[in-house]
């Protein structure tokens, strides 16, 4: 199976006059299943549907978006895998000189607030054309929400998009649904009844048991409504028990929330994942450099989508669910043999998993009948005493990957949830990780060591990670290996003053390791912690009280104290002696300035000939015990140091 056209000439050679729709992508074109386009069209070419692919028009151009023609049902819009602003800027704001989803990773390829701009630009030549927008940029934007590039409220994207139907989450259910609808004649602008989507009305007469959620000129007046609305919205996100969600605009304009699709039956993702995709990038960007997103998933495979982890900083909850969906080990099988058959295939199957990697079936049984729970998560702040813990099935998945002959490593690379892993008292998966599945370092997320920090962000205790630690060390021991454990940390979080911030810093001291790269929080649409870095508010705290101060958290706004916390995470570099110092001054912690074994800097900035002085300063510092690495040494520190603790993330998961 070919290609999906791109071209007029694509077109008659498949002997196609008109296509059902014109899927417009802020992305390349990758015909592989981690990328949302390729999943989307090759599900409604499995219905029956024709789809042509316009991927990163010019839109500066508006003859870019007409090159397959005029449609017969319907445009499709997504910004791509990764939200278009997030791609192209920094967290502080300066613009990202490489993009992996275009072609030799150069950027330029895509405006800002893509789906916007691709939205408006159908509109000015075919008027009347339905117009469906989708995928990560959409789904986190369906309602107003905070902008953190313009450091104000939005509106919802369908409205601005000028589109007729947004579909949230991962929407094979819902596109397939909307295109039977205006197959069979039904106007768009009555299509109100399908799961997973959002449209705009004059009127909600239509809607039964609806929520209303405060009017949008409310929410971007008053922060503290803007948090009492997400929290209802936070609130709806699951298939079972969510319900249809109102908010209104000016003119009596209704932006309206259907409850999620359904989640997925394992037979309907295997399906998914068994259509005819290429498995690589299309060849017009051969002669371009290709695209450097495909490099790491090429190899990778996709077994299960959802997490009930509900860290506060993610938008998982609200794209993907919290209800995990898996395919059967017989389809990922599949899949594997296939990747052994391609001649680029080196025997290392990069990545199995998904959000999170050792999810293989909803946390509880009650779930796929009753929903998730409203007022309490799964893991956190301890795990629920209704979880299934259990990593048996995985482990068996993995056994079976490992038999296939012409695979050499299986690799775990799209992380693990250690609390998760310390809650099974079975060690198999525990010590076959260890033996079979971690190349040297496996890269784990505590975040952050203050418990004051974590329980805002959604995370168990400092202790759990120590446990983990503690075990991780004595397994490698008794196995003779020396493998890492390297861990994400992140700067600024809210609920992150100052005082953390310098504990984190001596964490990383008796860590012996310095990040080369500082995760600082980025706040993104819809998740709860941008919602509090915007309103200063806890959405799940604020409407227990009445009290105008319930559900506060401290939040730090100041580029040049974000600077501070990223610094001290970073404290070695000379670059920011000064950040470090001022930020040691202010806290009182002037013991921490000297050439002692728990200083984190010297009195004076380092110069050209203090090389001496500062190698005896970082042997003292270094010959800690270093946390994590059951070693001592300083050799230990500077091969840890070599590994990047800063994410990169991908979109792999996220359709």
């Amino acid at each position: 199976m070919p290609y999906l056209p791109i071209t007029k000439e694509d077109m008659e050679q498949r002997g196609l006059k008109q296509p059902d729709f014109v899927y417009v992508c802020g992305d390349a074109y990758v015909d592989h299943p981690s990328f949302g386009h390729a999943i989307i069209s090759r599900v409604l070419e499995a219905h029956g549907y024709s789809v042509g692919i316009i991927a990163q028009p010019d839109w500066r151009d508006d003859n870019s978006i007409a090159v397959l023609g005029r449609p017969r049902l319907g445009f499709l819009i997504s910004g791509g895998n990764m939200d278009s602003m997030v791609n192209h800027y920094t967290v502080n704001k300066k613009k990202r000189s490489e993009d992996a989803y275009s072609p030799g990773g150069k950027t330029g390829y895509r405006p800002d607030r893509s789906v916007i701009v691709y939205g408006n630009l159908i509109r000015k030549s075919f008027k009347d054309v339905p117009v469906i927008i989708g995928g990560i940029e959409a789904s986190l934007r369906r309602m107003g929400h905070y902008d953190y590039w313009s450091d104000s409220m939005k509106r919802s994207i369908l409205l601005d998009s000028g589109a007729d139907i947004l579909s949230y989450g991962m929407g094979e259910r819902s596109i397939t649904e909307i295109a039977d609808a205006l197959d069979s004649g039904i106007a768009v602008k009555d299509i109100t009844f399908v799961r997973g989507t959002v449209y705009k009305a004059r009127t909600t007469e239509q809607v039964r048991d609806g929520i209303v959620l405060p009017r949008f000129d409310e929410v971007r007046e008053n922060k503290r409504k803007y948090a009492e609305s997400y929290a209802i919205q936070y609130e709806n996100t699951d298939p079972f028990t969510a319900h249809t969600l109102i908010e209104e605009y000016d003119h009596n304009v209704y932006v309206i929330q259907n409850p999620p699709a359904y989640p997925l039956t394992t037979r309907e993702m295997d399906d998914i994942y068994a259509l005819p995709y290429m498995n690589d990038v299309h060849p017009i960007y051969k002669d371009k450099g290709g695209v450097p997103a495909i490099n790491e998933i090429k190899f990778s495979i996709t077994s299960n989508r959802g997490c009930f982890g509900g860290c506060s900083f993610c938008a998982l909850t609200f794209h993907q669910g919290r209800i995990v969906q898996t395919r059967s080990h017989e389809s990922i099988i599949r899949e594997a043999e296939n990747m052994v058959k391609d001649p680029d295939f080196k025997g290392y199957i990069h990545d199995v998993g998904g959000p999170t990697a050792d999810f293989r079936f909803p946390s509880c049984e009650k779930q796929l009948k009753y929903g998730v729970c409203k007022d309490k998560q799964c893991l956190y702040p301890k795990p629920c005493k209704n979880l299934k813990i259990d990593h048996s099935d995985y482990v068996d998945l993995l056994r079976k990957l490992r038999k296939i002959e012409g695979v050499k490593k299986v690799f775990i690379r799209s992380g693990i949830r250690f609390d998760y892993l310390m809650a099974d008292k079975d060690d198999t998966f525990f010590r076959e990780m260890l033996k079979y599945h971690v190349s040297g370092q496996l890269r784990v997320a505590p975040e952050h060591i203050s418990d004051t920090v974590l329980k805002i962000m959604g995370k168990p205790e400092h202790k759990v990670y120590e446990s983990f630690i503690k075990k991780y060390d004595s397994y490698n021991e008794k196995m003779g290996r020396k493998q890492y454990a390297v861990p994400y940390l992140m700067s600024s979080h809210p609920g992150s003053t100052m005082k953390e911030a310098i504990e984190l810093a001596e964490y990383i001291r008796d860590l012996g390791y310095m990040p080369e790269q500082v995760q600082d929080f980025y706040p993104t649409p819809s998740t709860l912690s941008t919602v509090m870095y915007y309103t200063g508010f806890d959405p799940r705290e604020v409407r227990k009280e009445e009290k105008t101060g319930a559900g506060k958290v401290y939040v730090e706004r100041s580029p040049h104290r974000k600077a501070m916390q990223r610094a001290l995470i970073q404290y070695r570099d000379p670059k920011n002696y000064e950040l470090v110092k001022e930020a040691l001054l202010e806290c009182g912690r002037s013991d921490l300035i000297g050439y002692g074994k728990e200083c984190l800097i010297p009195p004076r900035p380092w110069k050209s000939d203090d090389s001496k002085e500062k190698r005896a300063l970082s042997k003292r510092q270094s010959g800690r015990k270093a946390m994590g690495t059951g070693r001592k040494n300083g050799k230990d520190s500077a091969a840890r140091s070599n590994a990047k603790s800063g994410r990169v993330k991908t979109g792999k998961h996220k359709k």
